[in-house]
């Protein structure tokens, strides 16, 4: 048994909420690992952070991932920083994983840098959210099956997106194909030029602004090893899509 699909991404980029819709459009169950390692510690990740310290709180999560990998069938949404664990970026090599990533102006509009989120408690937080962007976006990369920038989309857009990247990439050619003017890149980066520092086979789902034009969607720029590109302005409903991208200014890591 394994999840349907993992969501990572830094804070603010929506994950919960993307990961509760992206559940329900499969018809399957949610889980978030801080909640699982808030039921095993019995207080807020925020109380671990400051009470236990970063790495009693890495050690659980990395325990939560490992159980939920083999336990779960739905969709799972992982804490931000749980890419930095090698154990669990070892494990995500074997799973379908969707990249929400966020721009740093975007962001740190929709965490309004909040206190609650630790790592961005602190002296100059910006530069803290500008930081862990450019720490961990190569490892976000390095697990990820499909990406999908979010800044520009409301939350059913992007699952929108993920999942029309999941469909393709279960469907991508040898590497070494030649697909949609991609000269033997090994990656279904329809029209992609090859900007942004692609890696073969990589996936990118609603990126708005860098790159080549994807062939049918949004201009695009290419990250991960492993999937497809799917285009990024997805229709999804724009009452619901308002009042869930609250949901992500809100509520997410």
């Amino acid at each position: 048994m394994s999840p349907r699909a993992v969501v990572v991404g830094p804070p603010g980029s929506g994950k919960s909420t993307v990961g509760e819709l992206l559940a329900q459009r499969l018809g399957l169950g949610f889980q978030d690992t801080d909640t699982l390692v808030e039921k095993t510690a019995g207080k807020a990740v925020s109380e671990i952070f400051t009470t236990d310290g970063e790495p009693v709180f890495r050690r659980l999560e990395e325990q939560a991932i490992a159980a939920a990998l083999t336990e779960h069938d739905g969709v799972l949404s992982l804490g931000g920083g749980a890419v930095l664990s090698e154990r669990t970026r070892a494990l995500l090599a074997e799973q379908t994983v969707v990249f929400l990533n966020v721009g740093m102006a975007e962001g740190v509009r929709r965490t309004g840098l909040s206190t609650a989120r630790p790592l961005l408690a602190g002296v100059n937080p910006r530069a803290t959210f500008k930081a862990l962007l450019d720490a961990r976006l190569p490892l976000y990369r390095e697990v990820a099956t499909v990406e999908v920038a979010t800044d520009a989309l409301t939350p059913d857009e992007v699952v929108t997106a993920a999942l029309g990247g999941l469909a393709t990439s279960t469907a991508a050619p040898a590497a070494g194909d030649s697909v949609a003017g991609d000269p033997a890149t090994g990656g279904l980066m329809a029209g992609d030029s090859g900007a942004g520092g692609a890696a073969a086979g990589s996936s990118v789902a609603g990126e708005p602004a860098a790159g080549g034009p994807a062939a049918d969607g949004p201009a695009v720029s290419g990250p991960a090893a492993g999937g497809s590109v799917a285009g990024g302005t997805a229709a999804g409903g724009a009452g619901a899509g308002s009042a869930a991208q609250a949901r992500i200014e809100e509520g997410t890591r």
